[in-house]
């Protein structure tokens, strides 16, 4: 629990750093997320190397975590419109976001984040900090925290909106490791998918 609870807290810290307005200026948040990001995964591997197990690459695999990035981008599509609607702050903040790509090579953030960053987020936060979780207290209540942990980390940029997509993405990730671990592949290609489409190919605009 110990380690979990370090590789939590570090999380929390990197996070911190990537987002907050206070530090966010002094680092290169791209470097910085794919380094933490892979940083994170090592340490679950490094404490928790069964996770390896649960991927099983296949064509079924594939299709299905293309299928779920689809379904998450239209759910944010709808998600933001429907922001907009209710709150003045929803647009500008979704700015703010996509403005930390401006200057960027958008083959060069979609590289990181279909082969490193969506990657390595899954490993950690699904493969180990859920899986252990849900090991040491059950499957529903480690899919709660995990979900809640993952949103926190990411309130440290006082963005509500971007808070609220780590929620709304954390807990569709979460609840499909909770009923469908052995769909593990397909979970992760969904994130690196879902990632680099709402940035880079498909952004809401």
């Amino acid at each position: 629990m110990k380690r979990l609870i370090f590789t939590i807290l570090l999380a929390a810290v990197l996070w911190t750093v990537m987002f907050s307005p206070w530090t966010a200026p002094h680092v290169n948040f791209w470097w910085m997320m794919t380094g933490s990001a892979c940083v994170l995964s090592i340490f679950a591997t490094l404490f928790e190397p069964g996770w390896w197990k649960r991927v099983n690459i296949t064509v079924s695999q594939v299709a299905l975590g293309l299928l779920i990035a689809v379904a998450l981008w239209s759910v944010f599509w709808v998600g933001d419109k429907l922001s907009q609607l209710m709150f003045d702050f929803a647009r500008p903040q979704v700015d703010t976001i996509y403005g930390m790509k401006d200057g960027e090579s958008p083959w060069l953030l979609t590289g990181l984040m279909l082969f490193l960053i969506g990657p390595a987020e899954e490993i950690f936060w699904r493969g180990y900090v859920q899986d252990k979780l849900s090991h040491r207290w059950g499957a529903n209540l480690g899919f709660v925290v995990t979900t809640t942990i993952y949103a926190i980390v990411h309130a440290g940029s006082f963005n509500f909106m971007l808070t609220m997509a780590a929620l709304v993405a954390g807990a569709a990730w979460g609840l499909l490791y909770r009923f469908f671990p052995q769909k593990f592949a397909a979970i992760i290609i969904s994130h690196a998918v879902w990632d680099v489409a709402v940035f880079i190919w498909f952004p809401i605009m």
